[in-house]
């Protein structure tokens, strides 16, 4: 089947806000839009919006089994795992088990993420 797609449209706009909806664990801090999703696979390609002042850290990290990318498209967001203020244009291809977080963001951020989750490890599969 693979990923949906769509026609061109700018999820950054006002007009879609009610496409948004609050990362679970993270409401009030976090938002997230899937852009594309493959069922069969379970790759997606989302965006992930962080409010100012949001802080992950009562989250704590985390690592997948799956590789990942992620683009920074605006705003700033801090990486605790890697001591790190990712900035706009900062890119980042996961690989399986890459410890990433808590995040922290002072002015807001909007990540671009794609996801890979039928790519596990072959050591990793249940």
């Amino acid at each position: 089947m693979g990923k949906s797609t769509a026609t061109y449209w700018n999820p950054l706009a006002s007009d879609h806000s009610d496409r948004w909806h609050p990362v679970p664990g993270l409401e009030g801090m976090a938002e997230e839009l899937t852009l594309s999703l493959d069922p069969e696979t379970g790759e997606y390609t989302r965006l992930t919006r962080f409010h100012p002042g949001a802080d992950t850290a009562a989250s704590g990290g985390k690592s997948h089994d799956y590789p990942e990318e992620i683009f920074i498209i605006s705003g700033r967001l801090y990486d605790a795992a890697f001591g790190l203020w990712l900035e706009t244009g900062h890119y980042a291809s996961r690989p399986p088990g890459e410890r990433h977080g808590p995040f922290s963001t002072d002015t807001g951020c909007v990540v671009l993420e794609m996801s890979f989750p039928d790519r596990v490890l072959p050591d990793r599969k249940p």
